[in-house]
């Protein structure tokens, strides 16, 4: 009968357990990949900088195109004017009146600057590149943010699983005690270990609940949505278990952001050097106008005039000497050359580095888990026979809970083994550049 109501009473529990857990929306990685990709607020940053990357790739910005400047100047005076003439005479006014009124349209345009405009161009272009690796960096990071903590949550999901299990447990144990003492089986302090164990499994219980919650807050302020958003995750956790080094390594040469971006970094010192280069050859600019001009006196032999017209030229000029500037300008472009080879040859060597000790951890873990789910096997059968024999009281109190916790604990391993293989997994991922579900 007693075993019956405790059979009844975990039905209950675990029942209670399942329509509060299904009552909450389940959010899939996809989905919380997806929320982040629209919400996140470095990525729209990173976006915001691209698009004005890409608004600065011009010929205008590059210096190819000519200026129009549409000006207008008025001027106007009052003044006592006194003049004398060659014959003698003065002529003198108080308050005369002078104005002057001029506009008109001009264009400069310079064609030739020893190519410093094309280089700058390209120059804008390979800028542009940079910012779409920046944003593909900032993409793929928050990816791997995203996941980290997603699959931290399934962990701990797996771990509430398992302590509500032991507490169950430990329920079952106090009724046995209780049991055994109202019958003459067992002394009361048997009855207040096992109370002692429960209240112990309820604060981990409490604890891990706590664990839980945070990281959903976390998780929902990566995802840039409401704290209080609550939601479930799914239950397992899927490891790539047919990651190949050599292809991660390919994949990464030809895709990581963080080698692309020292690559186009390379490419746009040698742009810089061109445009320094540049000037060392003339510059040619044309220039034109047409131009009104409207001049009003109230004294002197002009009283008023007004011309228009175009005007047309071109100038040229040349660097001949500028303290040697233009060749410290030269060689230092030269070493920022130097310097890109070197951080893409060091930033190279340490992705590389990063995936070779990154895979053996992806290994390790994959191992662990296959011993680890070996273990859980062996720790369940053990609770199992321990349970049966503590029941007709063949075995301590201490030996049960011995037996109770190398259950959970491996429960727990288990869970965690999955979450460390998985973790290195999007980490090979994140460093080939290819983080995809």
């Amino acid at each position: 009968m007693i075993h019956t109501k405790i059979g009844f009473r975990a039905i209950i529990l675990m029942l209670f357990c399942v329509v509060k857990i299904n009552a909450q929306d389940v959010l899939t990685i996809e989905d919380a990949v997806k929320i982040a990709l629209e919400n996140n607020y470095e990525i729209k940053i990173a976006s915001n900088n691209l698009n004005i990357e890409k608004t600065n790739v011009s010929s205008g910005n590059a210096g190819m195109l000519p200026v129009v400047t549409a000006s207008i100047v008025d001027n106007n005076r009052l003044q006592n004017t006194s003049q004398t003439l060659a014959s003698g005479t003065t002529n003198s006014l108080k308050n005369a009146k002078n104005n002057s009124l001029t506009y008109g349209v001009g264009l400069d345009w310079t064609v030739f600057d020893g190519m410093k405009m094309f280089a700058k161009l390209d120059q804008l272009k390979e800028l542009q590149k940079l910012g779409e690796a920046q944003l593909k960096l900032t993409i793929l990071t928050k990816i791997g943010d995203v996941t980290s903590t997603y699959f931290n949550l399934v962990e701990q999901q797996q771990q509430l699983a398992a302590i509500d299990s032991t507490i169950i447990i430990s329920k079952q144990r106090l009724a046995l005690a209780q049991n055994r003492f109202t019958i003459g089986k067992a002394s009361k302090l048997e009855v207040l270990n096992a109370q002692v164990d429960l209240n112990t499994d309820k604060v981990s219980l409490l604890r891990q609940k706590e664990l839980y919650a945070n990281t959903k807050i976390f998780l929902n302020q990566i995802l840039a949505r409401d704290a209080k958003i609550d939601f479930k995750t799914v239950d397992e956790i899927a490891v790539d278990t047919k990651l190949v080094l050599d292809e991660l390594t390919a994949l990464a040469e030809k895709q990581n952001p963080q080698l692309e971006a020292q690559i186009i970094a390379k490419r746009v010192s040698e742009l810089q050097l061109k445009q320094v280069k540049a000037a060392r050859y003339p510059t040619l600019t044309l220039n034109t106008g047409y131009n009104f001009a409207d001049t009003q006196s109230s004294l002197g032999f002009t009283t008023q005039s007004s011309t228009r017209g175009l005007n047309y030229g071109f100038s040229a000029s040349l660097n001949v000497f500028d303290g040697f500037s233009q060749n410290r300008n030269e060689k230092i472009a030269k070493i920022e050359i130097e310097n890109s080879k070197m951080v893409i040859e060091q930033q190279s060597l340490a992705l590389k580095t990063q995936l070779a000790t990154s895979y053996q951890t992806y290994l390790t873990n994959l191992e662990l888990i296959d011993l680890e789910e070996k273990n859980e096997a062996i720790a369940k059968q053990n609770l199992a026979i321990t349970l049966d024999k503590f029941r007709i009281g063949t075995i301590t109190t201490l030996e049960f809970r011995t037996a109770q916790l190398n259950y959970v604990n491996a429960k727990v391993r288990y869970s965690n083994a999955q979450f460390q293989a998985k973790i290195s997994e999007i980490a090979l991922k994140e460093l080939a550049g290819n983080i995809t579900f």
